[in-house]
C-alpha cells in the first residue's frame, strides 16, 4: 500500500508541477470533485494559493492508493492528510525523500531529490510543444529567467548512458 501512495505522489508531482512542500502537504479537503473533474487547491511559494485541474492518472492513483489503506476522499476528514502513513500525521517529507533514495538505487539510477519531478514536469511541458511562458506560469515562476534555468539544465545534456540502456534492453 505504501507503495500505491508512494506512486500517486509521484504523479501527482509530474503531472501538476508543484513544489515538494506544496504536494506532500495536500489535505483530503484540497481536493474537489466537481461533476467529472478534480480540483486541487494548493499554497505555493510566497503565500501564493491557486486552483487547478488535477490530472486524471494522478487523482485515479490517489484513490487507487487512499483504498489500499482503507480510506476515500468522501470519508476523509477536510484537515486529514492525502498521504496515509502510520502515523496520524501523515507521511513526512523526510520519509517520502528516504524511500525516493532507495527505489532510485533500486531502478540503478542515481540518487536525486524531490525537486527533480518539477524540473521533468517543465521538460515534458516544453516538450510537448508549450512555450516557454505557457511553461512559467504553469509552475508560477516569478520570471521567465527562472523558467529558462530549468529548462537549459534539461536540454542539450549529452547523454552518456544510452548504450548501456539500450543494451540492457536489447537493442
Amino acid at each position: 500500500k505504501a507503495g500505491l501512495r508512494d506512486r500517486a505522489i509521484v504523479l501527482t508531482l509530474v503531472l501538476t508541477g508543484r513544489r515538494r512542500a506544496e504536494v506532500l502537504g495536500m489535505k483530503a479537503g484540497d481536493i474537489e470533485v466537481t461533476g467529472s473533474q478534480v480540483f486541487y487547491r494548493y499554497r505555493g511559494k510566497g503565500g501564493k494559493a491557486g486552483r487547478r485541474e488535477l490530472p486524471p492518472p494522478a487523482f485515479e492513483a490517489i484513490d487507487r492508493a487512499l483504498a489500499a489503506w482503507g480510506k476515500t476522499l468522501a470519508d476523509m476528514g477536510p484537515d486529514e492528510p492525502l498521504w496515509p502513513s502510520k502515523g496520524e500525521r501523515g507521511l513526512t517529507a523526510g520519509s517520502f525523500y528516504g524511500r525516493l533514495q532507495r527505489y532510485l538505487v533500486a531502478a540503478g539510477l542515481p540518487r536525486s531529490g524531490v525537486h527533480v519531478f518539477r524540473h521533468t514536469a517543465a521538460k515534458l511541458r516544453r516538450d510537448a510543444g508549450e512555450t516557454v511562458e505557457d511553461v512559467s506560469r504553469f509552475l508560477d515562476h516569478s520570471s521567465l529567467a527562472v523558467t529558462s534555468v530549468y529548462l537549459r539544465r534539461l536540454e542539450g545534456q549529452e547523454d552518456r548512458t544510452w548504450g548501456k540502456v539500450a543494451e540492457a534492453i536489447g537493442v
